[in-house]
């Protein structure tokens, strides 16, 4: 949508409806807001500056500059840095069953989308005491850490960080591909696992990585994953986009209620 279309649907909105509710301010936010959710203005599209609009609308700069501050807020726009203010990416949300143990790669591809891995980190040590522990490794048996970035279509959606026996995987199985895909095709596949989720908020580099304003939302999920035999095959802590990302489960009520 260019300048004059934009004017001329935030003016047919009845900004200036004497019979409209709440600040002038309110009432421009909700026109915008409703213009990006009828897909009007589109993801990425850059708006006119603060001092533009208001003269175009006739209306005070404060009051178009609260209003987009309430947008930003919402997220539904985004301000670069020397750039200006535009709609913001939206991503699509996903819904993820917390009952069914399966890898990213796996859950994307369901979900007709592209999944991609870059990484961030891989080294190969001894384990710390607190993963030898968990791992039920000697602290001289070696690990691999393999701290990378999970993509679907491009969108970067979770950090991953993985610690996994190097005599389950090999130092050079993973690379951008399911890292239970390649601990399967080694003999050892993973079969249940035992995950915590904790509601947190994004510090700035792993904000800066997943593309959010540092302090976003997101969900830490802790996973203890477990062969057949009940070794611990992988210890993994993620960081899920908490606008990206909701995780269900199904209860079944007990026979004593």
């Amino acid at each position: 949508m260019d300048r004059t279309s934009l004017i001329g649907e935030l003016n047919s909105r009845g900004l200036r409806d004497e019979a409209g509710t709440g600040p002038l301010y309110k009432r421009l936010a909700q026109a915008l807001a409703g213009l990006i959710q009828e897909g009007l203005l589109k993801p990425g599209t850059a708006l006119p500056g603060e001092r533009d609009l208001a003269e175009a609308l006739q209306l005070g700069r404060v009051t178009v500059r609260t209003a987009y501050r309430d947008l930003l807020a919402s997220g539904a726009i985004e301000s670069r840095h020397g750039s200006g203010t535009f709609v913001s990416q939206q991503v699509e949300r996903i819904e993820q069953s917390l009952w069914r143990l399966s890898s990213f790669s796996a859950d994307m591809r369901s979900r007709g989308r592209e999944p991609a891995a870059r990484i961030l980190q891989r080294t190969v040590s001894p384990p710390a005491p607190e993963e030898s522990f968990l791992l039920g490794l000697g602290l001289e048996e070696p690990v691999l850490r393999l701290d990378r970035l999970r993509l679907a279509d491009g969108q970067p959606l979770a950090i991953e960080r993985a610690v996994v026996p190097v005599k389950f995987l090999g130092e050079d199985a993973v690379s951008e591909g399911s890292l239970y895909d390649a601990l399967a095709g080694n003999g050892f596949k993973p079969v249940r696992a035992l995950q915590r989720l904790t509601a947190v908020t994004l510090d700035p580099s792993s904000a800066a990585i997943l593309n959010v304003k540092a302090g976003a939302p997101a969900l830490l999920i802790e996973r203890i994953s477990r062969l057949e035999d009940q070794r611990v095959v992988e210890y993994t802590r993620s960081h899920y986009r908490g606008d990206a990302y909701d995780f269900v489960a199904e209860l079944r009520i007990g026979e004593d209620l």
